[in-house]
């Protein structure tokens, strides 16, 4: 078997990801392996901004209380108060490295979105927001002659030589060769599980790989209850469940149901702008009361030339799709948008087992709790991506290179049934584990991935389809049954044969071998 040897592997290539890379590359030989090319993850796609500390008017104090507020009272405080306390010194790193944030009269421009008190949304090229933070850095790890990029490249598993991580054994896609990579120290930044849903925002590589590879690994997970639906997705026939912006409503649009009257006022006092989990809820009752498919995004109401210019992906985009965003009213529905829970990690990226760290979506630092606040993941990721890489080269400092057998002579081959399984996923997960749940349901979902997993057995992945469909059967079911083991509605998590919000703050964590209630 091919074998490489690195001192730092980071999985995933997304802001995250790219931020952990550029902080190791002065420290030892770095790996920066994704399944797809460079920067492909969600993080190019997010559109909003980043909510960071940066205007007169604002202080650190405001965004931890927005935070710990739309979280729905299980936000480590801890977390929260390191996010937007080294969020602005991250920011303004990346700026220093070349990122181009828009900017009015010689200052940062900064705009509201949903739940925040105040404007403090930077933004670049109006809502491309992420694509110009990866830009940045793909440019910046490119000029590093200690990091090396594997592309197309699908990590199987973890592999632990006495409890401490040693590397890992993957699938070049190209080739179809098995390959081992030895490391000091592994960084999970693989994104999310969009793709687990009917409906989401999230690219086809969003399968929640970093968190099955993590669990079969032994690691500890926690907030897996926790999805959040975007409340606005594009929503018409032969479309992509395109990503509407938050920052579309904190600009002025306004949302209203077939028969074009304004609703959300009847769910929470902040309207459009309450918490997305609010929002998402009221969109999903209102179309329910309606008997509709959607309800509209109005932005007639705002000026022509000012929509397009701060939203000119968005215009473009919905102008491919015969939409004039300027004239009409959008159809929209809530879509599987941003994975709250995640591997268990501390304030350094750290998991439970020696060796492995995680940031970004793949990881739960306590830091969006039950409901993540608008445009808190993007500085998630730079933040904790950099927290993680310091962590890591202080671990490992005096540890050596492992170099290990990989057992890999049972295979299994589903690439034949890999959209039909796809399918069968989305579905059981929209049904069952969507915006609104039930005991009955979730049930229903657990027993279709118990039997997918019971004909997987203890086989490996002959190629990267398998992979993904095997990890998507393994989130799946560890979502559902964080779901069910959750008797009461908080954030993200609804329960309709269990609506009232539970009187205790606890977090549910999977730990050696169940899932346990810990108090908060």
């Amino acid at each position: 078997m091919k074998t490489y040897a690195f001192d730092f592997i980071v999985l995933g290539s997304g802001v995250a990801g790219l931020r952990a890379a550029a902080e190791l590359a002065d420290y030892g030989q770095t790996a920066i392996i994704t399944k797809a090319a460079i920067g492909e993850s969600s993080s190019e796609y997010a559109q909003g901004g980043v909510a960071v500390v940066m205007s007169d008017d604002d202080d650190i104090y405001l965004h931890y209380e927005d935070t710990i507020k739309a979280g729905d009272g299980l936000c480590d405080k801890n977390a929260v108060f390191t996010l937007v306390d080294e969020g602005p010194r991250y920011i303004n790193e990346l700026i220093a490295q070349g990122a181009n944030f828009d900017m009015h009269e010689g200052t940062l421009d900064f705009t509201r979105e949903a739940a925040h008190s105040v404007n403090r949304i930077i933004h670049a090229k109006g809502d491309a927001t992420g694509h110009e933070i990866v830009r940045s850095l793909k440019n910046s790890v490119s000029k590093k002659e200690s990091i090396k990029r594997f592309e197309n490249v699908f990590a199987v598993d973890i592999i632990q030589e006495n409890g401490i991580v040693s590397g890992i054994f993957v699938i070049e896609e190209s080739s179809q060769e098995k390959v081992f990579f030895s490391a000091k120290a592994v960084i999970l930044t693989t994104g999310g599980a969009g793709q687990m849903f009917k409906r989401t925002t999230n690219p086809p590589v969003a399968t929640g790989d970093g968190i099955a590879i993590s669990f079969r690994a032994g690691a500890c997970q926690k907030d897996l209850e926790f999805y959040q639906f975007h409340p606005t997705a594009l929503t018409m026939k032969n479309t992509p469940a395109f990503l509407l912006s938050e920052s579309m409503r904190g600009e002025g649009g306004v949302l209203k149901n077939i028969h074009g009257k304004r609703f959300c006022h009847n769910y929470h006092k902040l309207g459009e702008l309450a918490p997305r989990d609010v929002v998402s809820r009221a969109i999903f009752s209102e179309m329910q009361k309606t008997d509709s498919e959607f309800v509209y995004l109005d932005l007639t109401g705002l000026e022509k030339d000012f929509v397009k210019n701060r939203f000119p992906k968005i215009y473009n985009t919905c102008l491919d799709f015969g939409l004039d965003i300027t004239k009409e009213y959008i159809p929209v529905s809530p879509a599987a948008h941003y994975y709250m829970g995640g591997v268990e990690t501390d304030l350094w990226g750290r998991t439970s087992i020696e060796g492995l760290y995680a940031a970004g979506e793949t990881a739960c630092t306590g830091v969006h709790g039950a409901n993540r606040l608008a445009s808190n993941s993007l500085l998630e990721g730079v933040v904790f991506g950099g927290r993680s890489a310091k962590a890591a080269i202080v671990d490992s400092k005096h540890k050596t290179l492992q170099k290990n057998n990989v057992d890999y002579k049972d295979e299994i081959d589903l690439s034949d049934k890999y959209e039909v399984y796809l399918q069968e996923i989305q579905e059981t997960m929209w049904e069952n584990v969507g915006v609104v749940r039930n005991f009955d349901g979730l049930a229903k979902a657990v027993s279709y991935f118990n039997e997918k997993l019971e004909m997987i057995s203890d086989k490996k992945p002959a190629n990267q389809k398998t992979g993904e469909r095997i990890n998507m059967f393994y989130v799946g079911k560890l979502m559902a049954l964080a779901a069910a083991s959750r008797e009461g509605s908080r954030g993200a998590h609804f329960r309709e044969d269990f609506p009232e919000k539970s009187k205790e703050d606890f977090h549910i964590i999977f730990k050696d071998g169940k899932f346990s209630p810990i108090n908060r």
